[in-house]
């Protein structure tokens, strides 16, 4: 097994050090469903460019995505074979393209499928706000009034109380949906017949903030300048706000109906932005929501320092110049609740200037760590970045991605869909426990100090009565647990500790007869764990890696995970299954990098902990 496993990392290296960019940077593609692509059709059109060069690969890729009933889907086991917010976006993007009509026998069984669960009004939100933006669908159903942009923070519910990425979503919404002046171009179809008939739903009047916000225009003036400065404020060099393509694109009709000209300035440089988040396919382009660089290139090295035995000193000398250059100096939104810090982390993107996140900056800091005991130069990196980290503990003792305390129950009431997962960032178990290996292993931390104390308090507290824990940024369970347990052990909690034992066994529970571990994509949204049916790698990864870090001694579970790992994979649907978590029951990633960076670093660390020739599996912790 162990000349296996050397020769798995091997190729692995290989591989990467042969797509390794000239600037040190790992360029994957970070890719999700249909959405993106098809909403950059639909506007190219929207506007009358006709990019030919853009929108026949990215419509390529969307057909090539269809289903045989005609239906697009979000993850290969959806249980209704088909999304509905996912089937109407394609299906608008395809005939918009005009390569595709609506007599064609793919198209008509889209839209058979889409008037029998509802037509457009049953779609989600975002998707309802993009038809809007287009003529699509009337504004009346936005509920969100425009007057809570101007309520102060002492008020029970103020914008800023949504977490950044919301608010970057939300505020383009509130200025469309006011100015109610669609972007309408013969260029687009008609969408009428599968408008459906409206639903009569409870909650429809209008409430007394939007009311005062209608009938006082000087306020409404007031909100929408106010927005308009968030929007502008608020962009990346490369013209796209704060990074997400998703949030530009509704920017972009925002500010139309603001009066921008199409061929304004901001507008024009959006569209390049967008552009450039384009990665070719073989089954076409797709357009990412935003470039996972900076978190693959930080993953890569990590997982490469992890392997020391192994020569990889000149990869990872390039990745190290290319993040150092990455971390940000730039003023951002989670100043608002840490004002006192200076700035010093990490973003996700490699265009990313001014929304750091804590995973990307505890990964980044990991790549680094090494260089930070020798180099005077790097440790000026190392300090901000950590200081950074330990300031953006929330005030329960766990962490989130992006702002301290936004976590107000009141807003996931709001009629959004996810809302609770979108519109707020409580403490999450992954960036919790990920964070505690991070202080515990790499940065010097134990129990004694008072972060340390807090976060293992807070992750035993939310552990799920089954053992494991939910992860919000992967899929799902598996991730959770795996983070938690990596965390809690580097920590110093003791291997034998009930919380451990419980997770331990959960893991070994959910393993498959193939030795690997497979979860649904469905546990993000039914919030319990739901099996695959199938192994994916990166599970595997995660679960084994979980292992290896609880056991002293090998035991058959470990064994068959590796065994899972190192074996040559069959390339089918499990190897491109999403396991990256954006928006419960609505946006899902399939990391590119994901199946190579997981499994170099468990099996890393499966030769850190069990290198020693001779060792016998121990029998009394098999799962047998």
């Amino acid at each position: 097994m162990l000349e296996q496993v050397r020769q798995k990392i091997h190729q692995l290296i290989c591989r990467l050090e042969k797509d390794q960019s000239d600037d040190g940077a790992w360029r994957y593609c970070c890719e999700s469903g249909p959405m993106t692509d098809a909403y950059m059709i639909i506007l190219l059109r929207a506007l009358g460019l006709d990019d030919e060069d853009v929108i026949r690969p990215l419509s390529s890729r969307i057909q090539g995505l269809q289903n045989d009933t005609g239906t697009w889907s979000l993850f290969h086991d959806d249980p209704l074979s088909g999304n509905l917010s996912a089937t109407v976006e394609a299906y608008y993007a395809l005939l918009s393209s005009g390569h595709w009509s609506a007599n064609d026998e793919s198209m008509q069984k889209a839209c058979l499928f889409i008037r029998q669960n509802g037509g457009l009004r049953r779609v989600g939100t975002s998707t309802r706000a993009m038809l809007a933006c287009t003529g699509q669908l009337p504004w009346k159903h936005y509920k969100v009034p425009l007057i809570c942009t101007l309520l102060p923070k002492w008020f029970p519910i103020n914008f800023f109380d949504f977490v950044g990425y919301a608010r970057a979503h939300i505020a383009p919404v509130l200025i469309a949906a006011t100015c109610r002046t669609p972007v309408r171009s013969p260029n687009l179809p008609d969408l009428t017949d599968i408008l459906m008939e409206a639903s009569t739903e409870a909650g429809n009047k209008p409430s007394r903030l939007r009311k005062i916000g209608s009938t006082v225009p000087i306020l409404s003036n007031v909100s929408l300048r106010r927005l308009e400065h968030l929007l502008v404020h608020r962009l990346e060099p490369d013209g796209t706000l704060m990074g997400y393509a998703s949030a530009t694109f509704l920017m972009i009709y925002a500010l139309i109906g603001l009066g921008y000209s199409k061929k304004h300035p901001v507008i024009v440089q959006a569209i390049q932005g967008l552009k450039s988040l384009i990665y070719p396919l073989s089954g076409g382009a797709h357009l990412q929501n935003m470039t996972s660089t900076v978190w693959d290139t930080a993953l890569i090295s990590y997982a490469l320092e992890a392997n020391s035995k192994f020569d990889t000193s000149n990869i990872l000398n390039k990745a190290e110049m290319f993040l150092l250059s990455r971390q940000h100096h730039r003023t951002g939104d989670w100043q608002l609740r840490n004002p006192r810090t200076e700035v010093g982390g990490w973003g996700f993107s490699d265009i990313n200037t001014f929304t750091p996140d804590i995973d990307d900056t505890t990964a980044a800091l990991r790549a680094i760590a090494k260089s930070a005991k020798t180099s005077s130069s790097v440790q000026r990196f190392w300090h901000r970045g950590l200081n950074w980290v330990v300031s953006m503990q929330n005030s329960d003792g766990g962490w989130s991605a992006f702002e301290r305390n936004t976590d107000k129950r009141i807003l996931s009431n709001l009629a959004v869909d996810g809302a609770k997962a979108t519109l707020t960032e409580p403490s999450s178990a992954d960036l919790t426990g990920r964070t505690l290996e991070f202080l515990c292993d790499f940065a010097g931390y134990t129990l004694k100090h008072r972060a340390v104390e807090r976060a293992v308090h807070w992750l035993l507290q939310h552990q799920e009565a089954n053992g494991s824990w939910y992860g919000r940024w992967g899929v799902c369970y598996i991730y959770g647990t795996w983070a938690a347990l990596t965390g809690l052990l580097a920590a110093g909690v003791d291997a034998g500790h009930p919380s451990i034992s419980r997770a331990v066994t959960w893991l070994l529970d959910k393993q498959n007869e193939d030795g690997g571990w497979g979860e649904s994509c469905l546990s993000d949204s039914r919030h319990s764990y739901v099996p695959l049916g199938r192994s994916t790698i990166s599970q595997t990864a995660w679960a084994t890696d979980a292992l290896i870090a609880a056991h002293s001694h090998l035991v058959p579970a470990i064994e068959q995970g590796v065994g899972f790992l190192v074996k040559e994979q069959k390339y089918d649907w499990t190897n491109t299954y999403p396991t990256g978590a954006g928006l419960p029951g609505g946006f899902y990633i399939h990391y590119h990098s994901y199946n190579t960076v997981w499994t170099l670093l468990a099996l890393g660390h499966y030769l850190q902990r069990f290198h020693t020739s001779g060792m016998d599996i121990d029998e009394n912790n098999s799962r047998h």
